[in-house]
């Protein structure tokens, strides 16, 4: 008997995940992890290593790397509509980070982030007005 997910997928490879459960935990642990990184730094105060607190950025292709896929698999499992809200909520998840990190000094990754993976873009809006430039060369004529 097939399962929901072999239903889902009936042509091309078989799901990485066979359910939702199992992806929400993997995504789970990836939060964990970066939520709970630290880093061994020198201090002079200590005379010598010590471990720091030092939370990871979310990112798309972080998540994607712990889920041991790429960041288009993952994206693609949004087209799957068991596995949409988990990787919707994950993904507004990173968006929230990213948007978060815009705040810090240095803004051109968490920009460029938002752009390549949330449809960000930069409005310009141009309104001309006032009479028509015209243009005469050196011999007075009109170009």
């Amino acid at each position: 008997m097939a399962n929901k997910s072999d239903k889902a997928n009936p042509v091309g490879r078989p799901l990485i995940f066979k359910s939702v459960e199992e992806i929400e935990e993997l995504i789970e642990e990836y939060f964990d992890f970066c939520d709970n990184r630290t880093q061994k730094v020198y201090s002079a105060k200590a005379d010598g290593i010590i471990e720091c607190f030092n939370p990871a950025p979310y990112t798309m292709s972080g998540l994607a790397r712990r889920l041991k896929i790429d960041r288009r698999t993952l994206l693609n499992y949004t087209n799957k509509e068991e596995f949409f809200p988990t990787i919707r909520d994950a993904r507004e998840r990173i968006h929230e980070d990213v948007e978060q990190r815009l705040m810090e000094k240095n803004a051109t990754g968490p920009i460029f982030n938002l752009k390549n993976n949330f449809g960000w873009v930069d409005q310009v809006d141009s309104h001309i007005t006032g009479t028509p430039l015209v243009v005469i060369n050196k011999d007075d004529e009109r170009i």
